[in-house]
This record gives structure tokens, C-alpha cells and sequence, in this order.
């Protein structure tokens, strides 16, 4: 719609200063004859935006000029007080700042909004940490960090790597920090390579005094999205047959989703909730390693490896080991 176009235009003003014509189309996925035609209409309805053609030139407001509107629709306003756990925002020290900006926020809000706003902040969150899988405290202060985010400044970090446990140093140029499943990721350069680095690895880190040398036009999005997309592609060669008790299907199944051939089908998920009664269900799986399909012995007896056979050898192993731990009565 040409007034919520009308309104990104004069946010994106307001925020950047001075915009190429050229970037508003392209933020706006208009062309550039529209903008021009937009910046009238602006003008015609009393905001001072005026235009300077030319190599250099760009859209702005005159210098001063500020509007409190904030634009919000009421989903709009809703979304934004749909948040995660407070706990990302404690991580990098932000946590009273989050509940400050909030309070500003509902007060900036159109009033027939502020309700639904509200109760969407005391109705729906968002935690996006997995179950008994949290992450272990990050050994350096995520302040650093920050640090050479916002200021643009290089790092220099000591890292253990989680594939081989070595320990290397790198030179990076940090686009940002990416929290995953719980856990603080740097999304950085190196040599102008994309790479990733958890924070519970790190060893030291430090600023560099050298300014970044990020590649032209990438953002943080665009280099997470590439590394993202590097871990899910990993490929998974070790295909294993198993027999799962439908007693604890529906457990099976939310811990090995991912790795399941296919997904679950809707019939699977709802034999799984009826009960323990009838046939185990048969499923074919996918992993990386042998050694990682192993830690299917947790479900016990509830699940049998039915191949490979390498597996089956070494859950025996395995079991057998625990056994032997527990038979030598240690602690009694």
C-alpha cells in the first residue's frame, strides 16, 4: 500500500539520514521513477524531504526534523512484545535495557493497541533454548565481543576447536553475534573465508586496533545464512535400521527428528500418541558417524538397532562396559 510506503520511506529517513534513491527501490521493491513520485506526495503533504540529483546525491530530511508517529499496526505491535527468554538479552548485559525499552514502546503505542500488546507479552514466549541441552557458560566476556561488533574493530581469538578439540589462533573480522539454540555464536572472516566460532570454545579473545575488513554489501544475515547452510548439509552416512516400542515413540521421535529419513508421517505421530499398544514401529535414520549413533543406547530395551551391524556390536560394548562398571560395586 502507498501509505505504509510512504511511511517506510520516511522511517528509513529518519534513521539513515541521507538514502540513495537507488537503495529506498531496492529496500522497497519499487522503482526508482516511484520513489521520486513518493517523495512528492511527502513533500505535498508538509514533510521537508527534498532530493539532490547527481553521483553523490540522495533523499533526506531536513536537518531537525523529527515525527513521534511510530506507524504500528496492531499485529505489528503485537510482534513486537512476542520476545524470547530474557536470558539472550542478560548474556550481553541488556536485560534491564529490554524491559526499559518495552515500557517506551507501550507508551508510544495508539491506545486501542496497547492491550492486545500486552497480553501478547503475558500470553506467548519464546525460549529457544533445547531441552537438557544448554549450553555450557561462555568463558569470555561476551562484552568483548560486543565490543569489536559495534565498534567495528578486528578480534584476535584462542579457540578450541569442537571436531579435533585443537587449539588455533585467528585474526577475524566480526560481522556479529548470532544466539542459537541457547548458544552465542561470532559470525566472522577469516582471510575473508566465513567461519563460525561458539562462545563456550573460545579460550581468550581480545581487540585488535585495526578497523574491519568486511566484504562490500554482505551482512550478518547473509554469512550466517551460508553457514547455516554449510552445518545442514553435512552429510549423514551411516543409515540405521531400528525398532522403536511405541511407549516411548513420541519421545524417540522429538529427540530424532532430524535425523529421521523423511519426515515423521501424521500416521507415525499419532500412533505414537494412542499408547503403548500394537507392533514397534520400524524407522530408518541418518548420521554422521557411527560413534554418534550410539547414543541411541539411552532408550534401552525400548529401542533395538536392527542395522548395521557394526552398530549393534558396539552398543554390546557398550552395555557390556556399563555392566562390568556397576558390578564392581565401587561406592559401596
Amino acid at each position: 500500500m502507498k501509505s505504509d510506503r510512504l511511511l517506510s520511506i520516511l522511517l528509513l529517513l529518519q534513521t539513515h539520514g541521507q538514502v540513495s534513491a537507488g537503495e529506498l527501490a531496492s529496500r522497497l521493491e519499487v522503482s526508482v521513477r516511484t520513489i521520486y513520485r513518493d517523495v512528492e506526495a511527502l513533500s505535498a503533504a508538509g514533510v521537508p524531504v527534498y532530493a539532490e540529483r547527481g553521483r553523490n546525491g540522495g533523499i533526506a530530511l531536513l536537518p531537525g526534523y523529527r515525527t513521534d508517529v511510530t506507524g504500528l499496526t496492531a499485529d505489528e505491535a503485537r510482534a513486537l512484545f512476542v520476545l524470547v527468554t530474557e536470558q539472550a538479552h542478560a548474556d550481553l548485559g541488556l536485560g534491564p535495557a529490554i524491559g526499559s525499552a518495552l515500557r517506551k514502546v507501550m507508551a508510544a503505542l495508539p491506545a486501542p493497541f496497547r492491550g492486545d500488546a500486552d497480553l501478547a507479552s503475558r500470553r506467548i514466549m519464546i525460549d529457544p533454548v533445547r531441552w537438557r541441552s544448554s549450553p555450557r557458560p561462555s568463558t569470555v566476556d561476551l562484552g568483548v565481543l560486543q565490543a569489536a561488533v559495534f565498534n567495528d574493530r578486528r578480534l584476535r581469538l584462542r579457540y578450541r576447536h569442537g571436531r579435533d578439540a585443537q587449539v588455533r589462533s585467528y585474526t577475524l573480522d566480526p560481522y556479529g553475534l548470532v544466539s542459537k539454540a541457547g548458544a552465542w555464536y561470532l559470525v566472522a572472516d577469516h582471510r575473508g573465508q566465513p567461519m563460525m566460532f561458539r562462545s563456550d570454545r573460545m579460550l581468550s579473545v581480545s581487540l585488535v586496533d585495526e578497523p574491519v575488513s568486511r566484504r562490500d554489501g554482505v551482512e550478518l544475515a547473509d554469512v550466517w545464512e551460508v553457514l547455516r547452510q554449510r552445518v545442514d548439509r553435512i552429510p549423514a552416512p551411516v543409515r540405521v535400521i531400528v525398532r522403536v516400542q511405541r511407549s516411548v515413540l513420541a519421545r524417540f521421535l522429538r529427540y530424532h527428528e532430524a535425523d529421521l529419513v523423511g519426515p515423521a508421517s501424521a500416521l507415525t505421530e499419532a500412533e505414537a500418541e494412542a499408547g503403548s499398544e500394537g507392533e514397534p514401529v520400524e524407522l530408518e535414520l541418518r548420521f554422521p558417524a557411527l560413534r554418534a549413533a550410539e547414543q541411541l543406547l539411552v532408550f534401552g530395551p525400548a529401542v533395538e538397532v536392527m542395522e548395521p551391524a557394526e552398530l549393534r556390536e558396539a552398543l554390546v560394548r557398550r552395555a557390556q562396559e556399563t555392566i562390568a562398571l556397576y558390578a564392581e560395586g565401587r561406592g559401596v
